[in-house]
């Protein structure tokens, strides 16, 4: 059994929301100079040319990738061998609201999604536990801008649908959004589980790096035909044209109902921030 003290894991947590925010994750880096010299279209070019500058200005003066800091998502798993004398979901908030103060992030929480009074420290994060073996915590912060997750969206098909039915909501989600997500996106899509299962599965989605192919070959092959389908839309990078719409679509499944078949997509643009860390 090991113990964990509280102050690493509120020093870690506020480490991640500063770095996560001004780093931005190199598979993503890459992929976008990638497009950028592939796009046919020279606005494009141009585009990805001012996304790739910023990520190095970003890094290399320490300042946020996109004004929108986002919600403090969590990822986190906790070892069954891990010890805490303090509560977790406090720690992580503590940290959040000490990383968002240090670096002058922008705070985007409200305390009530009627009220609308800004809570003035990006607190209370959104956090997903789930118990592991072992003695470690593995700590994965994903900042989540409003733009994005506001062209996210769920649908529970008819089982009988099938996989074409599939294929053509994740198509018409990414073209209803339009410019509005800031393309280049990362299109992270969930299949199965319940209502709320599908939701969490397409955001988790979102995490995978770019060089790991789908363990499935049936995934692996859709997630390629569906991402060559949404860059035939002619989008491009921030909406103003090309076949740059999307960097990848990152597909997730869980076992479901046999009279259900629910899909989310979780939409992301180009600054696909998250970072991790163990304990």
């Amino acid at each position: 059994m090991r113990e964990l003290d509280k102050e690493i894991v509120v020093s870690t947590i506020s480490r991640l929301c500063l770095e996560a925010n001004t780093n931005l994750p190199l598979d993503v880096a890459k992929a976008i100079n990638h497009a950028k010299d592939n796009e046919v279209s020279a606005c494009g070019r141009d585009v990805l040319t001012q996304i790739s500058r910023n990520i190095d200005i970003a890094r290399e003066q320490h300042m946020p990738l996109c004004q929108d800091t986002g919600a403090a998502v969590f990822f986190v798993e906790l070892g069954r061998d891990v010890h805490l004398n303090f509560d977790l979901e406090e720690a992580i908030n503590e940290g959040v609201r000490d990383g968002y103060t240090q670096g002058y992030l922008r705070k985007s929480m409200v305390r009530d999604p009627l009220k609308r009074v800004n809570t003035n420290d990006n607190t209370p994060a959104i956090i997903y536990l789930k118990s592991v073996a072992g003695e470690k915590l593995k700590v994965t912060f994903a900042p989540k801008g409003g733009g994005t997750e506001n062209m996210s969206t769920l649908k529970l098909l008819m089982p009988y649908a099938g996989e074409e039915a599939v294929k053509e909501f994740i198509i018409d989600t990414v073209k209803q959004a339009g410019p509005n997500p800031c393309p280049p996106v990362i299109v992270g899509v969930g299949i199965g589980g319940t209502f709320e299962k599908a939701a969490y599965l397409a955001k988790e989605a979102l995490l995978r790096p770019f060089d790991i192919v789908h363990s499935d070959p049936y995934y692996a092959n859709m997630e390629q035909e569906l991402l060559e389908r949404i860059n035939a839309l002619g989008i491009g990078p921030m909406g103003l044209g090309g076949r740059t719409t999307a960097l990848r679509v990152l597909i997730n499944v869980f076992p479901c109902h046999i009279a259900s078949l629910p899909v989310a997509v979780n939409m992301q643009c180009h600054c696909a921030r998250h970072l991790e860390h163990e304990i």
